[in-house]
């Protein structure tokens, strides 16, 4: 790690206006647990790093308009534990119980979880299958993005380099839909050898709408398009050996040392299967209401 000047803002304002005068010589930094490995090994070395952490007013989880506003400094235990969390986006809680540890969880933040951009990160996926999106702020003022069109490339945002992440906005939830993560990882709270987040909405005994987003077997979260409009109009009961087929040739997998791209593809097959089947069953949940 190179040495860098740690700068401490007073508040979010502030923060914009030491990024704007460092520009591309400086990363902001909150909980650190993805920053830092990035930086242990260099892969940038930045001269400065603006310290986020302590910023007032970012760590709220709360109602706005029938959605979830998040601050990006909220952690991600705090997003596991809430109970507003757990009642109205439940599927947000299971997918925080299962990044990292409880210790990581403490520390690091929603909004730098995303804007690390890591392919085998846990909330991208969600997010998108929620339709979720992002308020970025800077000097010159702030601007919306939604969570499907964030991720660039392999670590890249769409984020301006003066760009600060704000808040993350869910929608409400859509009605008689379901939702569901599920991941496969070596261990517990590993990184995803592949990953799934699926979203279904029913009409009585019809599949109305379906969403589909595959991690960590592509370069970003991977829409698996195709799937989606495959399911669409189907009966609830339809055999998704077909769809989950499908989801498993729109992935994007690399061979590394977790596996071949064809076991990753298996991993897909079999993990969509299983989300699709429960997200259809939430879906139908007529003791929660949305299911999600």
């Amino acid at each position: 790690m190179r040495p860098f000047k740690f700068l401490e803002p007073r508040n979010l304002e502030h923060a914009c206006s030491l990024l704007a005068r460092h520009g591309d010589r400086a990363r902001v930094i909150a909980g650190g647990q993805s920053l830092l490995p990035v930086l242990k090994h260099r892969v940038i070395s930045p001269r400065y790093l603006i310290n986020l952490k302590g910023l007032p007013g970012l760590e709220y989880v709360r109602i706005v308009d029938g959605g979830l506003a998040i601050g990006a400094l909220a952690t991600h235990r705090a997003l596991e534990t809430s109970a507003l969390v757990k009642t109205r986006f439940p599927v947000l809680a299971e997918m925080e119980s299962t990044l990292g540890s409880v210790p990581v969880r403490n520390w690091g933040t929603i909004g730098g979880n995303l804007c690390h951009a890591d392919p085998g990160g846990d909330a991208g996926p969600v997010l998108m299958v929620l339709g979720a999106r992002l308020k970025a702020v800077s000097a010159r003022g702030q601007r919306h993005i939604a969570v499907r069109e964030f991720f660039k490339g392999y670590l890249e945002t769409t984020l301006e380099p003066d760009e600060i992440l704000a808040e993350v906005e869910v929608p409400q939830p859509l009605p008689h839909s379901g939702a569901v993560y599920w991941k496969e990882s070596v261990r517990t709270g590993d990184y995803a050898i592949a990953s799934v987040a699926a979203l279904v909405e029913v009409d009585g005994a019809v599949i109305r709408n379906a969403r589909i987003v595959l991690g960590a077997v592509g370069s970003t979260p991977v829409e698996a398009t195709l799937t989606e409009k495959a399911l669409t109009g189907k009966p609830i009961d339809v055999n998704l050996d077909e769809a989950a087929s499908l989801a498993a040739a729109e992935a994007n997998p690399k061979i590394d040392v977790e596996g071949s791209a064809e076991y990753k593809r298996q991993i897909v097959k079999y993990i969509t299967k299983e989300a699709l089947r429960r997200a259809i069953a939430r879906a139908q949940d007529s003791n929660s209401g949305t299911g999600l």
